[in-house]
């Protein structure tokens, strides 16, 4: 889980802001990323945003590594998106 904070930390400094709040919930852990300022924080807090992303560690090294397809791991319940799916969207420069 370390790793994947770090991970997040290293792209969300290098991505413009997201324009909202999206929670990741890995494996029953809360990686919490707010772009709604001036630059993107990570943190690991468990608290609302306006699109929570719920899969497994191992699905999202699938998905950043192009093993997995984004849409069809949404469309076979590899991965649940709820709240703003436009911020879903703007995942692709956190995941790169």
């Amino acid at each position: 889980m370390d790793e994947a904070i770090a991970q997040f930390n290293a792209a969300a400094k290098n991505a413009n802001p997201i324009g909202g709040t999206i929670k990741f919930m890995l494996d029953g852990n809360a990686v919490y990323i707010d772009g709604s300022g001036d630059a993107n924080v990570v943190s690991q807090e468990d608290k609302d945003a306006d699109c929570t992303i719920t899969t497994t560690m191992e699905n999202l090294i699938k998905l950043k590594s192009g093993e997995l397809n984004p849409m069809m791991a949404v469309m076979g319940g590899k991965v649940k998106i709820s709240g703003d799916m436009g911020l879903a969207m703007k995942l692709q420069t956190l995941l790169g």
